[in-house]
């Protein structure tokens, strides 16, 4: 056992000891992610950072937790891989750790998937002190849990992350955005007509123009002729790339006008829901997922969610008043809320790692 992971070890153990909580911070960029949390005591995860093992010709990477993601990214880039889910960064800290822990992915998810389809396995460490390892480097199916799914987007509320290995994939051969002048309801009809197509389709997002003007942003990616042929059939506008490339950074980041409003819902919903009609709106992966920003009543974000057959987030608060009388994520139905208070007492008994970052009682 190296020296940061005795250090490490040796601070969790004194935490649990003496019935101390600490809270898992990485480069702090997602930081605002959650309930406010007392970070009296942190145990801090930069350190602990280094690419481990990276085999281009498998697609897989194994890195630790604290491994900036722009480290793991331009390491890809050389092999012409990418991360596919394409994770928001929200600054230059952004960690390995941090990525696995919120499991937010960025524009692409839409045709690649969520940050959990490409966790093959990881390490961590529990309340007890134990170094576990969960999964491996190849997919594969497991009885009962999925150790893996369940730490992934946990908030480090089960454990702390020591390394991840990552599915990766290659970069797409082609890469073309075009843009259509549509209305928020034509442009839903129409992206899920599209999702029934065998389109290239990676990327989706309708939001408005500085003058009120809706418009539909499409990025086609794949091989040359695929991307060809779905530009003819398609039509629109074509964005010139430099633009292209800033435009869905900048959905990816939150640095797009929109996201910076406040107080800012993420919504999953169906995405053949209508228009929610709750104000201004952006929306991405094929109308599953939206957001809503501006003062909107709670109770009625989250009843429209349930409406359309998802739930709701308070992404971003206007201030921590406000995430304490509201809280972030969606109610747990009593039988879902069951579960994971099982596995917080089967993970992490004493209540050691980041408690209530996810709801008052975990």
């Amino acid at each position: 056992m190296d020296v940061l992971l005795s250090d490490l070890r040796a601070r969790v153990l004194l935490a649990n000891a003496g019935g101390k909580a600490l809270y898992i911070h990485g480069g702090g960029s997602k930081s605002f992610y959650g309930m406010p949390v007392d970070h009296e005591s942190v145990l801090d995860m930069s350190p602990y950072a280094g690419v481990i093992d990276y085999q281009p010709s498998e697609l897989v990477l194994t890195a630790r937790a604290g491994t900036p993601l722009t480290q793991v990214e331009a390491l890809l880039a050389e092999q012409g891989q990418m991360l596919a889910f394409e994770p928001p960064h929200f600054g230059g800290g952004a960690t390995l750790g941090g990525c696995v822990a919120t499991a937010l992915a960025g524009p692409r998810r839409i045709a690649a998937g969520g940050v959990r389809d490409f966790v093959l396995g990881v390490r961590m460490l529990d309340a007890q002190g134990r170094v576990l390892r969960f999964g491996g480097t190849v997919m594969k199916n497991v009885a009962g849990y999925d150790v893996t799914r369940l730490i992934t987007g946990s908030l480090g509320t089960l454990g702390v992350i020591l390394e991840v290995s990552l599915k990766v994939m290659p970069k797409p051969a082609a890469e073309t955005t075009l843009r259509f002048s549509v209305g928020e309801e034509e442009a839903l009809r129409q992206m899920n007509a599209w999702g029934r197509q065998s389109l290239p389709i990676s990327a989706t997002a309708w939001d408005t123009d500085a003058d009120g003007r809706g418009r539909l942003t499409v990025r086609l990616s794949g091989a040359g002729a695929a991307v060809a042929a779905a530009m003819k059939k398609m039509g629109g506008d074509v964005v010139p790339e430099a633009q292209a490339a800033a435009w869905w950074r900048s959905l990816r980041d939150h640095t797009h006008p929109f996201l910076s409003r406040r107080p800012l819902w993420r919504l999953s919903v169906k995405s053949t829901a209508p228009a929610l009609g709750l104000g201004a709106t952006l929306i991405e992966w094929g109308g599953a997922q939206r957001w809503l920003a501006g003062p909107v009543a709670a109770d009625a974000v989250r009843a429209a969610a349930t409406r359309a057959g998802g739930h709701a987030t308070l992404f971003r608060a206007s201030s921590a008043q406000e995430v304490r009388a509201v809280g972030v994520f969606h109610p747990l139905p009593p039988a879902i809320a069951a579960i994971h208070r099982r596995l917080k007492n089967e993970f992490d008994p004493e209540g050691v790692f980041n408690p209530g970052r996810m709801y008052p009682d975990l």
